[in-house]
């Protein structure tokens, strides 16, 4: 089981991500455990305040260190991994997803106002981690994104083993597209080539699909994956 951990001052948002979908069915198979605390439980202030405002005369309001501290004493074990969600993190990628569902207890960090204390981040937290280049108004909704991400590579979540190797990143180019029925929706058809019967046929499509996607949507991966493939395979794919 992996257990997951989550200090936010908002833990009833996560309800949603808890009770439905494949992570709600995960925890009701006993695959993820998802504990929740609420950061204002351990503040010492008498008014239960977790924010005060910035030494330096910065803006806005920095959360506390003692109220996060404690509770992450008070919940982490020796084998966690402590990661804060930060705008000012590594960007969360296929990889790093893969990296965290190896992790079997996971203690994730949501900040708020303008962030929290650096004496937190510096000395306490593993990882620091964003889900893009862009400022949110807390670390809850890229939380439920790095879980729901990770999750996927935990046995036993999904399905098909399969369908997480044709997934968009998963070998450093976009998936390939997919069709379902009919064959023709307003004159626009399904390739052949995907119910031709030749799995050989359709490998190959598939392929050529996914390079051209990555191209034309995304070519820095593309460049990047063109530049790692050493021994030439894709070579006939390029044009």
């Amino acid at each position: 089981m992996n257990k997951i951990t989550i200090l936010t001052l908002f833990p009833e948002s996560f309800e949603f991500l808890k009770s439905y979908g494949v992570i709600g069915k995960a925890i009701e198979k006993g695959l993820i455990e998802i504990n929740l605390v609420d950061i204002r439980d351990y503040s010492k202030d008498k008014h239960n305040r977790v924010d005060d405002t910035v030494f330096g005369g910065a803006a806005g309001m920095l959360m506390r260190p003692q109220p996060i501290y404690d509770a992450l004493i008070a919940n982490k074990s020796s084998k966690s991994k402590v990661v804060y969600m930060s705008a000012a993190g590594e960007i969360l990628n296929q990889k790093l997803a893969i990296k965290f569902a190896d992790f079997e207890d996971l203690v994730i960090i949501c900040g708020h106002y303008e962030g929290i204390d650096a004496r937190i981040t510096n000395h306490y937290v593993d990882y620091e981690v964003s889900i893009g280049d862009y400022v949110l108004t807390g670390g809850e909704i890229p939380a439920m994104v790095l879980i729901d991400s990770l999750s996927r590579f935990i046995g036993g979540v999904v399905g098909k083993k399969e369908s997480l190797v044709t997934d968009s990143h998963y070998n450093g180019l976009l998936q390939y597209d997919e069709y379902t029925k009919p064959r023709n929706f307003n004159g626009y058809m399904v390739p052949k080539e995907l119910y031709s019967g030749n799995h050989k046929i359709v490998e190959e499509w598939q392929k050529k699909s996914s390079l051209q996607k990555t191209k034309r949507v995304r070519r820095d991966l593309y460049d990047r994956y063109i530049k790692e493939d050493h021994d030439g395979i894709n070579q006939k794919n390029r044009k």
